[in-house]
């Protein structure tokens, strides 16, 4: 099947007893025992949930991979796969990064031992300058979180196959729909389920997908033994989000090459950081190793003073945290997502006062375009 029917089929057939074409909600903390010694396979929640199971399976037939796990949000997905690495190991991480990612790692990443290095990944020679015999992984986003950067994925994977390392890939921009690294060879695919799988801002989850069964227990482990773990409801929202990924995405790609291109040759903006764009450095690279450019893109306007103005006369683009639902969203990086990046790495990589990121929803694009046009006016 292709993948869009395997998406709109998760669920479907799974409550044999009833036919239930939607997987039930087992809202339900444990699990009656039929006798000493037995078990229906579900004995509390924490370590397994049929409407739970139902996901982390499906999830990990899309991605093609060994297992799939679910945890109660992308942080502590990201924070249970950390626990996979000991005091003194090393890893190699993008520079551009969600700044949470990089207060975890910074903060309670650095305090249990573990070492990063932050780089430029779409330099290989940097890369592999950074290498040490002690790294253990690097962590890849592609696009990067918000400059829309893309990394070479088959080449990050060529280089740590040599040295025997893991590939660690963050997919939530664009999901198995539109790129498939574990497909290329990657080991690990983590998400923020919040944000396109679950496609509604109405659910807080996260994901993992392991590459190897080896992996794969080793995380499971994690899981039911930290207990960061999404309660059946948000089980269900996502499982309902992945039917219309497929749709969701497509309509809102096609809308943010749209208003990429209107930002674009706007007088007001200096600068669009979109993949869609032929001008953007990662445009031949992405069409190479996805099979869209995605609904993310930010911009730079001409000056500071234009970032309040903007975000105050925005009538259907709201101005608010997340990204990758259904109605479109915008931030200001520089004190929301990126306010923990220290602000000498911000300006070195570009996150600067002038940037604003932009989630592309399924409104009509002809409207969101008109609600920037008026919000940029008079420029």
């Amino acid at each position: 099947m292709k993948l869009a029917t395997q998406l709109v089929q998760v669920g479907v057939g799974r409550d044999r007893g009833t036919g239930a074409i939607s997987m039930p909600i087992y809202q339900a903390a444990t699990f009656r025992h039929p006798g000493l010694g037995q078990s229906t396979g579900y004995d509390y929640s924490r370590s397994g949930n049929p409407t739970r199971q139902a996901l982390e399976e499906s999830m990990c037939s899309l991605e093609g991979g060994k297992r799939g796990l679910a945890f109660a949000s992308g942080m502590a997905a990201i924070a249970a796969v950390m626990q996979l690495f000991r005091p003194g190991d090393h890893l190699l991480v993008c520079d551009d990064i969600y700044g949470g990612t990089y207060r975890l790692f910074a903060t309670l990443g650095a305090a249990n031992g573990l070492k990063f290095s932050f780089t430029d990944l779409t330099d290989l020679d940097a890369l592999t300058g950074n290498i040490t015999p002690t790294t253990r992984a690097i962590f890849v986003e592609t696009p990067t979180n918000p400059l829309m950067k893309i990394i070479d994925l088959e080449a990050i994977i060529g280089i740590a196959k040599r040295y025997g390392i893991l590939v660690i890939v963050d997919n939530t921009f664009f999901t198995s729909y539109l790129q498939r690294p574990l497909e290329m060879g990657a080991d690990l695919v983590v998400y923020s389920a919040t944000k396109y799988i679950g496609g509604h801002n109405d659910v807080v989850a996260g994901l993992v997908v392991c590459g190897s069964e080896e992996l794969g227990e080793k995380l499971a482990f994690i899981q039911n033994v930290a207990g960061a773990v999404p309660g059946p409801l948000d089980c269900w929202l996502l499982l309902r989000g992945l039917k219309t990924l497929a749709a969701r995405l497509e309509w809102a790609q096609a809308s943010a090459l749209h208003l990429a291109r209107f930002l674009d040759q706007h007088p007001g903006v200096k600068k669009v950081y979109f993949p869609g764009l032929p001008g953007h450095p990662g445009h031949e690279l992405c069409k190479k190793q996805a099979r869209g450019f995605g609904a993310m893109l930010s911009f730079e306007v001409k000056s500071k003073e234009m970032v309040p103005q903007v975000l105050e006369k925005l009538k259907i683009i709201s101005f608010a945290e997340s990204l990758g639902g259904v109605e479109s969203l915008i931030t200001y990086p520089e004190t929301q997502t990126h306010a923990d990046v220290p602000e000498e790495a911000r300006r070195r990589l570009g996150i600067n006062e002038c940037l604003l990121r932009l989630s592309v929803g399924l409104e009509d694009a002809c409207d969101l375009e008109a609600d920037l046009s008026q919000a940029l006016r008079p420029w």
